[in-house]
């Protein structure tokens, strides 16, 4: 659950890599709280409009509920983009990709990028977030079930579980 709030912890960090599970789980956060700020709306609209209250005073609580909307979506924007950065990195994408989303599908290649898994092993933007080793060029290392070509048979066979 913290990975779900760790972009707000990292309000404006731009540097580094994110985790797929970071990067999702605080999109799913922010869908969560539109939906719930819609769902409060919807009820006080509901309640105020069945009851004979003044129409000024359904304008007014719609107004502020709004409004505060409005400024929650505006204190997401900085880390919503910071961790569209820094996901994009985890892939060893530069940030300017994200730009590519005001293009006309544009974003379905930047959604693409935010799906794939990241590079294994540290690459310029930083450490693995996985701290998974990456690929070496220093004979009998694994990875990915791919075995070095200098690897002795016996190396070779994968183990039994």
């Amino acid at each position: 659950m913290s990975l779900m709030f760790q972009p707000l912890k990292k309000y404006a960090d731009f540097e580094g890599r994110a985790r797929r599970a970071e990067y999702w789980l605080f999109a799913l956060f922010q869908v969560l709280a539109t939906f719930g700020f819609f769902a409060v709306f919807a009820m006080v609209g509901g309640a105020m409009g069945g009851a004979s209250s003044s129409p000024s005073g359904l304008n007014a609580v719609a107004g502020t509920i709004l409004f505060l909307f409005v400024i929650f979506g505006l204190g997401l924007l900085i880390p919503g983009l910071a961790v569209s950065v820094r996901r994009l990195h985890d892939s060893d994408k530069s940030g300017w990709w994200l730009l590519l989303s005001f293009v006309p599908f544009g974003g379905f290649v930047v959604l693409i990028f935010t799906l794939i898994d990241g590079t294994p092993g540290p690459n310029r933007y930083g450490p693995d977030p996985k701290g998974r080793e990456g690929f070496s060029s220093t004979p009998g290392v694994v990875h990915h079930h791919h075995y070095a070509q200098s690897a002795s048979p016996a190396e070779q066979a994968p183990p039994v579980s």
